[in-house]
């Protein structure tokens, strides 16, 4: 049985004419008849009664219509769903993104202009660390990502979305917090302990903040080490040191905390969207296209 023998039965079966559903097929009445014979023969039940004056459907051809329909119509949606699938307009799609990429408020609105969009396609947002991001672009198992600048292979492809100044983050007790309104330069927390991010975690902030320090001539010491922002803005309150942070982390109101402009040259920070050079998807173009048109319109 092939899915032709169904459109033929459901042509006569709704004609109720083989001339006319010969003609609505676009074949000959003959071939037609031979196929629903064929079909009969298959099934083992005749569908249709049929005298000199009229053809009428059989009760098994009355049951299998329903049955025949309903197969065409699974074949039809299979059909559009690998249709929608190729144009990037269904399926899953994975985004790997550094801790502080989503307090900048065009990530989010591109996210929401995406969701609106495409509600057939799932978003599967993978906190992780910059490097992180790097090696699941590489294996394949996220297909976008969003990190803070850092050496990449080849095979990535990285835009920059936009630029912020880094902020220093002091106990709101701390002598430094008083007086320093406007921003202060990094040389003045030399002597403070640091809550940061490990090495081993693979932030590009950790690179740049040694960068910085080098040209302000000193190296920091880091008390407290923490995985998670919040959680270094958190030991912050509590006393444990001072941190460096991207300035969309002012938003975060947390008691206990102020931000402080860094007032050095090269104390600013970006966000960048990281792809495959190679195999980008549907879906992964037209959420990139919404991500840099957001950003620029910000911008």
């Amino acid at each position: 049985m092939e899915l032709r023998h169904l459109r033929y039965f459901i042509a006569v079966a709704e004609e109720l004419h083989f001339g006319r559903a010969a003609q609505q097929l676009g074949i000959s009445q003959p071939p037609l008849s031979q196929q629903i014979q064929a079909l009969e023969q298959e099934l083992g039940a005749r569908l249709f009664e049929r005298t000199n004056r009229r053809v009428a459907l059989s009760e098994a051809g009355r049951l299998f219509l329903d049955e025949a329909r309903q197969v065409l119509a699974q074949v039809d949606k299979a059909a559009d769903v690998a249709r929608r699938a190729q144009l990037g307009e269904l399926g899953e799609m994975k985004i790997g993104f550094t801790s502080s990429a989503p307090f900048n408020s065009s990530i989010p609105k591109a996210i929401n202009a995406f969701r609106q969009r495409f509600p057939a396609v799932h978003l599967n947002l993978k906190e992780m660390s910059s490097r992180d991001v790097v090696d699941a672009l590489l294996d394949e198992s996220i297909e976008v990502g969003l990190m803070r600048p850092m050496s990449v292979p080849d095979g990535v492809v990285i835009t920059e979305l936009f630029r912020e100044p880094l902020v220093a983050v002091l106990n709101a007790a701390h002598p430094l917090a008083q007086g320093n309104e406007q921003g202060l330069p990094l040389a003045a927390l030399a002597q403070e302990p640091f809550v940061f991010f490990p090495r081993s975690y693979g932030s590009g902030l950790h690179a740049q903040l040694l960068s910085l320090a080098r040209s302000a001539g000193f190296s920091p010491h880091f008390a407290q080490e923490a995985g998670e922002a919040m959680t270094i803005i958190g030991l912050v309150s509590a006393g444990l040191g001072v941190s460096v942070l991207p300035a969309s982390f002012k938003r975060m109101r947390i008691d206990g905390v102020v931000y402080r402009t860094l007032l050095d040259a090269d104390a600013v920070t970006a966000v960048w969207l990281a792809q495959r050079r190679e195999d980008v998807s549907a879906m992964a173009r037209a959420f990139t296209e919404l991500l840099i048109r957001q950003a620029q319109a910000q911008g």
